[in-house]
């Protein structure tokens, strides 16, 4: 990567000059330019690794020059990463830049080792798009064992394999990645699989679920707390980025992450500082960002509810991962799997599955996906008193939501006229009675977090409940 060529394209000399000096003491050579008529013959003159492009000139505040030297640029190298220098007042340009192409965007005045890592992963990420292009046909999941670890995936459907082949090539770089895919389609061992094939893999893995944390919490959760610096800070507590410190961060349930929250978020993701609550000193960290949702992001952006910068700041790269209906195939594999857990788990031998039975479990509708079919295997393998076990030990478990889908049981369990809300609070009502109002079992029974269940009680004002 050292001795690449880099093109900074900027009308401040000071600014030219400055990054100039910075990159070849990285190792770079830089070709300086200060607008975009000057630049356009140089492209054809060097073999550049990355353009560094301002939005703003001289002549025009627009933005309106750099988006045209941009599809300029695009055009005739597609292949060529753009970065672009923004102000934290022309974000919409930067947002206009990554949808026409741009790897990324930096804010002024930037920051020296933000900068270099921006660099290196888009030349990284296009460098790996490149190697991906030979490839024709999915690769075989002992050739993927080969160069990568990916022995906590289960499967060897073509669909899951592609998915798997890459991650491990992009793993390698630093580059955020957005993991895409429905409820328990195994998005967190996706993002696992990330960091155990990156070079941060010997560091910390540090998990986050966005949708456990109120807007009143998520400072002190992500970026820690002194003590005292609010009611119960009875210690410094560090937070999750700062754990996270030259490792990863696993940020799932990315949708449900609230607007102010997304603010926040952005800008550690952003500039990799922040401070804890109750402290005036700012501290930085080093980690790479793996996000998750079973939400469809864009969709979100366009009703006003996610962000647009903070959506193209989480997924440089994007992982979709395929619902267990798509590769059915799989399916007597992760039984088997888990049924080989069980005996390591709770000392159960001998039990075995009926042929009749797979192919049987491959027809289920199984819509909460791998941890459905986790769920329904578990607990029929310990109700069942044979060992090999049919497709009466699935059809006769309390715990098999596809036995309750006739009308009468439909009418009992959901009343006439309820929304999906009022659903919600009965469900929330009901265990909270059955726990003696006891967030902790509450919460259990409903299969979510405490933090989650606060959220839930806050929004619907759901009086009588007790830490």
């Amino acid at each position: 990567m050292t001795n690449s060529y880099i093109l900074i394209i900027d009308d401040d000399e000071a600014v030219r000059k400055s990054i100039g000096l910075f990159l070849k003491m990285n190792g770079f050579k830089p070709i300086l330019a200060p607008h975009p008529k000057e630049a356009y013959p140089l492209l054809s003159e060097f073999k550049f690794s990355c353009v560094l492009l301002d939005m703003n000139f001289k002549v025009e505040t627009t933005g309106d020059e750099g988006l045209t030297a941009l599809k300029k640029i695009k055009k005739t190298t597609p292949s060529l990463p753009v970065i672009l220098f923004t102000g934290w007042g022309s974000m919409q340009l930067a947002i206009e830049g990554m949808k026409l192409g741009a790897s990324d965007f930096i804010n002024k005045p930037w920051d020296n080792d933000n900068l270099l890592k921006c660099i290196k992963d888009a030349i990284a990420v296009e460098k790996n798009k490149l190697k991906a292009q030979p490839i024709e046909k999915s690769p075989t999941r002992k050739k993927l064992e080969e160069q990568y670890n990916i022995s906590n995936i289960i499967g060897q459907d073509p669909k899951l394999l592609q998915v798997l082949e890459t991650v491990g090539r992009v793993a390698k770089t630093n580059a955020p990645i957005l993991i895409m895919g429905e409820s328990g389609t195994g998005k967190e061992l996706i993002a696992e699989a990330v960091h155990n094939n990156s070079p941060r893999n010997e560091k910390e893995f540090v998990k986050v679920n966005l949708g456990g944390i109120s807007q009143s919490l998520f400072e002190s959760e992500m970026f820690g707390h002194k003590k005292g610096s609010f009611t119960g800070a009875y210690t410094d507590r560090e937070g999750r980025f700062a754990v996270a410190d030259q490792g990863s961060i696993f940020l799932d349930e990315m949708g449900e992450l609230d607007l102010s929250s997304q603010v926040k978020l952005l800008r550690v993701l952003q500039e990799r500082k922040f401070e804890p609550l109750g402290s005036s000193k700012t501290q930085t960290a080093d980690f790479r960002v793996i996000s998750a949702t079973n939400k469809t992001l864009p969709e979100l952006v366009k009703e006003g509810k996610f962000r647009e910068d903070l959506f193209f700041r989480i997924n440089l790269i994007t992982v979709v991962l395929p619902p267990l209906r798509e590769r059915k195939g799989d399916i007597p594999l992760l039984a088997q799997h888990f049924l080989d857990q069980l005996e390591t788990s709770y000392g159960i031998t001998g039990k075995a599955f009926a042929p009749d039975t797979l192919k049987w479990l491959q027809k289920q509708p199984l819509k909460g996906n791998i941890r459905e079919l986790k769920n329904w295997v578990e607990s029929s393998v310990l109700m069942s008193t044979s060992d090999v076990l049919q497709i009466s030990d699935f059809e006769n478990n309390p715990t098999n939501i596809h036995a309750f889908q006739n009308d009468e049981i439909k009418e009992e369990i959901v009343p006439n006229g309820m929304t999906l809300e009022e659903m919600e609070i009965l469900m929330i009502k009901n265990a909270l009675e059955d726990n003696r109002y006891k967030i902790a079992p509450s919460a259990k029974q409903l299969g979510i977090s405490r933090n989650a269940l606060y959220r839930k009680i806050e929004k619907y004002e759901i009086t009588d409940a007790q830490d």
